[in-house]
């Protein structure tokens, strides 16, 4: 239990610390605490405290060296593809520079996923993808959550893509996804991706088709980014807040 009770600590702290790194609590004139301080604010042993330094390092948020002390980094030098740090970020402030500089990772990789795997998506990837269909379909129903399915379906894809490197990006797609649907969300006449959106793509996978699984995950996430323009460039109106729950998707 006390192993336990230390990891969950750990990630506390990291939690704490990372989004005061992020949010600019840190700064040249607030320097990072020394270890001591960090200790006594946290109720925290050393070791604790220095795993989850390490772990805020390992992000690029921080620079730590033995008798030297421990800075933050320069944003520049943040791991931006750390599930975590765009978490921060985008918890910090809605930032439409950087949910479109995600969508456009996303028009870069996502189609070419989903040619890949329309040539390589194992039986097993075939059944995920199609599960999250289905998931999709019973959301439009509102008998399954629509955020979830949706994650669940580009994660799929990138996961049947048989690409190591697009396989890592599950966790950063599905964190960014859910901030992207969110600002989605905060506007009137938006339009929901249909489910029929997602299944022209999970169709054309199944059937092997590249060429159309590419096309049809690019009009996708084209669309995508097009929403976050126009709401960057003001050509949106903000919806009033409702009751009932949000449920535009890409």
């Amino acid at each position: 239990m006390a192993g336990t009770d230390g990891q969950n600590l750990t990630y506390r702290i990291v939690q704490a610390l990372g989004i005061a790194i992020v949010s600019g609590v840190y700064t040249a004139k607030n320097p990072f605490p020394i270890e001591a301080d960090l200790c006594k604010q946290y109720g925290a042993s050393r070791s604790v405290l220095r795993e989850a330094v390490k772990m805020l390092t390992a992000k690029g948020l921080l620079s730590a060296r033995p008798r030297q002390g421990t800075w933050v980094q320069p944003e520049e030098s943040w791991n931006l593809l750390d599930p975590d740090v765009l978490r921060w970020l985008l918890e910090r402030k809605i930032s439409f520079a950087l949910l479109r500089e995600f969508a456009q990772v996303r028009l870069a990789v996502e189609p070419k996923a989903a040619a890949l795997a329309a040539l390589e998506a194992t039986p097993e990837h075939k059944v995920e993808i199609m599960g999250a269909i289905a998931r999709m379909a019973a959301a439009d129903q509102g008998e399954d959550d629509p955020l979830p399915s949706d994650i669940a379906f580009h994660v799929a894809v990138l996961r049947g893509s048989g690409n190591r490197f697009f396989a890592q990006l599950t966790g950063v797609t599905e964190t960014a996804l859910r901030f992207s649907i969110r600002m989605q969300n905060r506007f009137k006449g938006v339009r929901r991706a249909s489910v029929a959106d997602h299944k022209r793509i999970a169709d054309a996978i199944v059937a092997g088709n590249a060429e159309a699984a590419e096309t049809a995950m690019r009009d996708l996430i084209q669309e995508a980014l097009d929403l976050i323009e126009r709401a960057a460039s003001g050509a949106l109106t903000e919806a009033r807040p409702r009751n009932q729950k949000a449920r535009a998707s890409q």
